[in-house]
């Protein structure tokens, strides 16, 4: 492979012509070896990001992404272990809820989850609200988990696809972040390492998704299933609303109480369905329920408080303090509590959800670059959420202020801005499509 040039192989992929498999595992490999410079990869990316990439291209850069590092084969290791990726939203605690929810109905999951940056929330920094919480295991720790709590969330380490991390930051400061076959690769690179026997893609489309076209969002979930075949691993996608902020919590500590709430059947009803849905296909992909059986063993675990108890087993197991499920006091609390009252009557019409997401940002629960500190009792509680009636003077959210004190009236009116109060918009189902 050293014989090939990088200039040829550049100006064909500039030219719109596909590269062999062979050529572009020449190029991952030595770009993260060093033996190909930044600029060189920068204008593969771009080339990719202008032309696009066919399906062989697509799954062959996936594959050796994946192969420029550790490969854990988790499914040689278990019976069945299942995974999930979301492409992440604002209130999207989908997986807090879903790993507990899921092993309390005997099935293990893991998963290695990332960290905010932009108007997404992260996993992992939510989860780190809880006092102790070690979101820094090992694959010795990982597997420990696994065994003692049927469950594991933590960071992904160094060692799982080292070409992504090297190729993400290039793409986050040369304007190719949006590729979909960078996303495909990047995302399946480290989830096919991981090699689980099942994993569930949650793909968001709306105002507050990656991708708010609903075609676009269709287009990278049938991408991320393709990039898979072969590999081992069962994908099956389904295609999530981000249309309107997911249950009422958008924050840290915030989205912990509304993950224990949904866990005791009392959490909001949005979030509760599409943990469900996820829940349901990762049951049947094991083998052991049909759907009629996945239902009633998610709504037994649920109704029995075993749910429950595996999330107290969960945050012990990965060093938290497990009192937090019954004393929220354990969590960092907002030092002010800001009202924001609706201007007017009507029906909320819409929320601009990447707005809002930026908004829950700038309070301090988010990143705007990847080494700024979270404020874990920074956040907002959308009372009432698109589609609600609500009365002039009625608490439409609170926003919660955790270490920095900040302008009442300035912060309202902020709010208000991505806000419409109008008539009552069509209706959109949370969980849209489910593609396999």
């Amino acid at each position: 492979m050293s014989d090939y040039s990088v200039y040829e192989l550049l100006n064909r992929k500039r030219r719109g012509a596909p590269l062999e498999p062979r050529e572009i595992e020449f190029f991952i490999d030595g770009y993260t070896r060093g033996t190909i410079p930044d600029y060189q990869m920068s204008a593969l990316l771009m080339a990719i990001a202008i032309n696009g990439m066919t399906g062989t291209e697509m799954a062959t850069l996936t594959q050796a992404m994946l192969r420029s590092g550790e490969q854990w084969h988790l499914r040689d290791s278990y019976d069945f272990i299942a995974d999930k990726h979301s492409t992440g939203g604002v209130g999207d605690k989908v997986s807090l809820v879903l790993s507990p929810w899921v092993a309390a109905c005997g099935v293990k999951i893991g998963m290695l989850s990332g960290r905010g940056l932009g108007h997404t929330g992260g996993t992992l920094d939510k989860l780190e609200a809880i006092p102790g919480f070690n979101a820094r295991l090992s694959r010795e720790e990982f597997e420990r988990c696994v065994n003692d709590a049927f469950c594991v969330i933590s960071t992904s380490t160094e060692g799982i696809a080292p070409a992504d991390k090297k190729i993400y930051a290039l793409r986050d400061v040369t304007g190719t972040v949006e590729s979909l076959p960078l996303i495909t690769a990047s995302i399946m690179s480290k989830k096919l390492a991981m090699g689980a026997s099942a994993l569930i893609l949650d793909v968001k489309t709306g105002s507050g998704a990656f991708m708010r076209k609903y075609q676009d969002s269709k287009a990278l979930a049938q991408s991320l299933i393709a990039a898979a075949e072969g590999s081992g691993t069962k994908v099956e996608a389904l295609i999530t609303d981000m249309d309107r902020p997911l249950g009422v919590a958008a924050g840290n500590a915030n989205e912990i109480i509304e993950t224990i709430e949904v866990l005791k059947g009392h959490g909001p009803a949005d979030v509760e369905e599409v943990t469900r849905a996820q829940g349901e296909r990762i049951l049947v992909m094991s083998g052991r329920y049909d759907e009629a059986s996945a239902r009633e063993a998610l709504d037994e675990a649920l109704r029995s408080g075993r749910a429950l108890e595996q999330a107290r087993k969960w945050i012990a197991a990965q060093g938290g303090n497990p009192e937090v499920v019954d004393n929220y006091a354990l969590l960092a609390q907002p030092s002010t509590t800001i009202d924001v009252k609706a201007p007017r009557s009507g029906v909320i019409s819409a929320i601009d959800t990447y707005q809002a997401g930026m908004f829950t940002v700038d309070l301090g629960a988010g990143r705007k670059k990847a080494d700024d500190e979270i404020d874990y009792a920074a956040g907002v509680m959308f009372d009432r959420n698109t589609g609600d009636e609500v009365r002039a003077g009625d608490v439409i959210a609170r926003i919660q202020l955790g270490k920095k004190e900040r302008d009442a009236e300035e912060l309202r009116a902020k709010f208000l801005s991505f806000v419409e109060i109008g008539e009552a918009p069509a209706g959109r189902p949370m969980v849209h499509e489910h593609l396999r």
